[in-house]
């Protein structure tokens, strides 16, 4: 069990893709995404934190702390600053709320990096793609993310990623990595991940 890292869960607003159906909600082979990440998490770390601005529909998740934006409109930035907040830990590992194929050896590889690097903000990258809702982030980072919250800025974490300390994580291109950053956009990536869950798909 990690102590000092906080999972956190950015469980995002409803999509138009899914006629308004928070995607963290989205039911795929008999279990809601949320359900899956709470599962996957519940056994590595020690404090669950969702952010979200409806809990009502996360009650039942009371295993974890539920929070809001402080800064709202600001995309995943702000949900990270919100966690920040509240999080006595040295730092987060924020997961975005739609990745329903999270991998513990993934996840436990890059925090194990962090531990020995303890960088700002340790992102991983697969060839030129890097999934920064599956990132940690230091408590560190906690005062610059407020200036630049309130700044006239580009809440694009890409462009907050220029103000602080960024460490990336190589992950060779593999089925493997490609399951575990799977995230659901639109009701096509659905399928992707049910052909990842019938039997005979990968492992």
């Amino acid at each position: 069990m990690i102590h000092n890292i906080s999972g956190v869960i950015l469980a995002g607003g409803a999509s138009k893709r899914f006629n308004g159906i928070l995607k963290a909600k989205i039911v795929i082979d008999g279990k809601s995404i949320i359900s899956r990440i709470v599962e996957t998490l519940s056994d590595i770390f020690d404090e669950l934190i969702i952010v979200t601005n409806t809990p009502e529909e996360f009650r039942e998740y009371n295993n974890c702390k539920i929070i809001g934006d402080q800064y709202l409109n600001k995309g995943p930035l702000g949900g990270i600053h919100s966690a920040l907040k509240v999080s006595e830990k040295e730092a987060l590992f924020v997961f975005a709320g739609d990745m329903p194929l999270l991998d513990r050896q993934i996840i436990i590889k890059q925090i194990d990096f962090y531990n020995i690097n303890k960088c700002d903000v340790l992102i991983p990258q697969m060839n030129e793609y890097i999934e920064p809702l599956h990132g940690i982030y230091k408590n560190t980072v906690l005062k610059i993310l407020e200036e630049y919250l309130e700044g006239d800025n580009n809440f694009a974490i890409r462009e907050f990623f220029k103000k602080v300390n960024v460490h990336y994580l190589q992950f060779e291109g593999s089925e493997k990595s490609r399951r575990a950053f799977t995230n659901i956009n639109s009701p096509s990536d659905v399928s992707i991940v049910e052909k990842f869950l019938r039997p005979g798909g990968y492992d």
